[in-house]
């Protein structure tokens, strides 16, 4: 028996203590004060933004391109035989100008050839002149005057009018004008065999040498003119809207400050497949200091051409191709913008409601609807950190007294 009210008693005495522990738990617990929630703050962000403007816009467009010369020519020897050097070097990268000896095809058997047929030409007129003064004595003084004046060395003079059909049957029975006509085309042939310098230019490429022979109609040298040369630019089909021919264009290279001035002289009649450009040509002329030379790349910048009712910003304010960010009531709202034209840095658009205040800087992951407060535009880049210490502040963990209205209160004194 004494055994058994043991354990009762040690049975009733734990159940006594874990049911004081719970109500002393219970107790204390109760006695413990609610603590107070502090209303969540929501996150503000400070945006630069400045009011829609519109008015007359002056946007110039810049693109590279190659120097390519206006001339580019084969130049072929009209007669066969050995050539001979002129007044130029016939080697890759000589200079000429304009009218200058290139080289000339051996004429010495041509001309010799050429005599020949004169002497023949000169013993035909002198049989038909008995006659002539006989059936034709009115013409007899003309065509002693041509005979007296024709020069084996020289050129054939002009041949005498044939007005009367019967003169004109008895030369040609004889086959005087024939004659006169093999001759005249030998002498064009012997001038051809002189090959001079159609402009001031240079060899880019030489095929045959000095003492090569050459055929009629085979390729001596390539040649380039010099003194005036084509800026071919690439440009976009949306810019190249706005280039007139005319235009004077400041050309510049990427390595020097010298600038040269060109006109841009035609446009492409269509786009480039592969880049989607269309070319633009500005003619320049090969006359100063330092010396332009084919195959360079320039920089060419176009004169920018007004528009009107149009505002230029920042590009990468742009998202989704053509929306900006707006403030109206401290809240950010999307706007859709009609863009006009796209520059490397810049663009030019209308469309938004003049006077309401665009967001000029790139917002990442923000949503329509943010609350936003305006940073003015003087306001230094110390103090805009400043703030974003004190917006960290504020979202952290507080002191029970603290006031939030007085850390507004401070931003707002830098901020408008």
């Amino acid at each position: 028996m004494r055994k058994i009210d043991r354990r009762i008693v040690i049975i009733a005495a734990f159940i006594f203590i874990v049911a004081l522990a719970y109500g002393l738990m219970r107790f204390l617990a109760a006695q413990k004060e609610d603590l107070k929630s502090r209303p969540a703050v929501e996150a503000k962000r400070y945006v630069q933004a400045q009011p829609v403007k519109y008015g007359k816009v002056i946007s110039p467009v810049s693109a590279p391109g190659r120097l390519t010369s206006v001339a580019e020519v084969d130049i072929i020897a009209e007669a066969s035989g050995r050539i001979e050097s002129g007044k130029v070097s016939l080697k890759k990268g000589a200079r000429f100008s304009k009218g200058e000896v290139l080289f000339v095809v051996y004429p010495d058997e041509a001309e010799l050839t050429l005599k020949a047929s004169k002497s023949q030409f000169l013993n035909t007129l002198a049989n038909l002149l008995p006659d002539i003064k006989i059936d034709f004595p009115q013409y007899e003084k003309s065509y002693m005057e041509f005979f007296s004046s024709i020069n084996l060395d020289d050129p054939l003079p002009p041949f005498p009018e044939v007005e009367d059909e019967k003169l004109k049957i008895f030369l040609t029975s004889r086959n005087v004008l024939s004659e006169y006509y093999n001759i005249r085309r030998d002498e064009l042939q012997l001038n051809r065999r002189t090959v001079v310098a159609p402009f001031t230019g240079t060899f880019t490429e030489v095929i045959m040498e000095v003492d090569s022979y050459i055929n009629a109609g085979g390729r001596v040298a390539r040649a380039i003119k010099t003194d005036e040369l084509e800026l071919e630019v690439p440009v976009d089909r949306f810019d190249a809207a706005w280039i007139k021919i005319g235009d004077k264009v400041k050309v510049q290279a990427d390595k020097q400050e010298i600038t040269w001035t060109g006109t841009v002289v035609r446009k492409n009649q269509f786009v480039d497949p592969n880049t989607q450009s269309q070319g633009i040509f500005i003619s320049l002329k090969n006359h100063n200091s330092p010396t332009l030379l084919a195959g360079e790349y320039y920089r060419a910048e176009f004169p920018g051409h007004p528009i009107d009712g149009a505002m230029e910003v920042p590009r990468n304010i742009i998202f989704n191709t053509n929306e900006v960010f707006v403030i109206v009531d401290n809240r950010l709202e999307k706007r859709v913008a009609n863009i006009i034209k796209l520059n490397e840095k810049t663009l030019i658009f209308n469309g938004v409601k003049e006077g309401e205040m665009l967001v000029m800087q790139p917002l990442i992951n923000v949503l329509e609807g943010t609350l936003v407060e305006r940073l003015e535009e003087e306001q230094t880049d110390s103090e805009r950190k400043g703030e974003r210490d004190v917006q960290k502040s504020n979202e952290g963990q507080q002191p029970e007294g603290s006031s939030d209205e007085g850390q507004k209160g401070k931003r707002r004194q830098k901020v408008k």
